[in-house]
């Protein structure tokens, strides 16, 4: 258990995963600089299992909807090992585990997802029946859904190792990315990027027709319930907008019933003291059958309220 001056924070190892648990680390130094930060890098079920597709890791591992890349930053939290879990909070299931809860939140970064591909041009340069991959059920609905000539296929590694796949496979003529994680990790997302194999291109696709995951873009805290010390450090970091945003479109794929594998988008917006919602939300199973897609408005300090208008609005 940590001293009351010393905080440890539990991160996965990828490259995206540090350098967010660097941001929140750095945060933390700015509002504690007497506190001691320590960092403890775990291996999660999610990194580990690379052999089969994302969709299928929880259901080879015996632990679906458990969050295959936070089950392990889990157990550390309530062994005590961790005090604070950094998230990409897309990752993070919609309802958690009883003995934990996420406190705070670190501003969102931009939530649009980008198609990445040999050539400049973006989506209207992908030949007909070209080869894209992503991991994600709802991107690879969703590009099929805008053009069905093309054939999705699924796709592992961290993001440099994506983007090296893209350069080095002759076969394959696009990837699908967070536009958060390639900022967060120096590269231009919508401009061109290096890898060992060759560059490549990035082009976002607008988040107001290419619907983003709930949480997309976002980094969460997660602690212990009941561990009153270390929520009050994560909320001192805490960004108000984005909690607010991320409290909605959650609320929203909880009413759905949906989880990290649900094809579903979901854009939220602050205007003023409004909160407006957009929800998409494809059939499950291999057809790609059109969509249920809803909007939806109220007022900011009723997060929840504004997302079962959404949630209400598609039947």
């Amino acid at each position: 258990m940590s001293t009351s001056n010393r905080i440890v924070v539990g991160t996965r190892g990828s490259a995206l995963a540090l350098v967010q648990a660097e941001m929140t680390e750095q945060l933390l130094r700015q509002k504690f600089p007497e506190a001691e930060i320590v960092r403890n890098v775990i291996t999660t079920t999610g990194d580990r299992r690379t052999d089969v597709s994302l969709a299928d890791v929880a259901k080879v591992e015996g632990v679906f909807d458990k969050g295959v890349f936070i089950k392990e930053l889990e157990v550390a939290l309530e062994n005590g090992e961790i005090d604070i879990a950094v998230h990409s909070l897309k990752d993070v299931p919609t309802v958690l585990e009883a003995p934990f809860e996420i406190v705070s939140v670190l501003e969102r970064a931009p939530v649009a997802d980008v198609l990445v591909t040999k050539v400049k041009g973006g989506l209207d340069a992908l030949p007909q029946g070209a080869k894209v991959a992503s991991s994600s059920c709802r991107r690879q609905k969703m590009l099929k859904w805008l053009r069905p000539d093309l054939e999705m296929v699924d796709i592992r590694g961290n993001v440099p190792t994506r983007l090296r796949k893209l350069a080095e496979d002759a076969e394959l003529d696009g990837i699908l990315l967070a536009e958060a994680g390639l900022v967060r990790l120096g590269y231009d997302a919508t401009g061109e990027m290096g890898t060992e194999a060759g560059n490549v291109y990035g082009a976002a696709l607008e988040a107001d027709s290419f619907l983003p995951a709930a949480g997309q873009g976002a980094v969460a805290l997660e602690v212990r319930k009941g561990d009153t010390r270390s929520a009050a450090f994560a909320r001192a970091i805490n960004h108000e907008a984005t909690m607010t945003r991320i409290t909605a479109e959650r609320e929203f794929l909880r009413l759905l019933n949906g989880g990290c594998h649900t094809p579903v988008g979901v854009a939220s917006q602050i205007f003023g003291d409004k909160l407006l919602m957009e929800g998409i939300v494809f059939p499950e199973g291999e057809a790609i059958g059109d969509p249920l897609q809803a909007e939806s408005s109220g007022c900011l300090n009723e997060p929840l309220k504004v997302a079962e208008s959404l949630f209400k609005s598609l039947s």
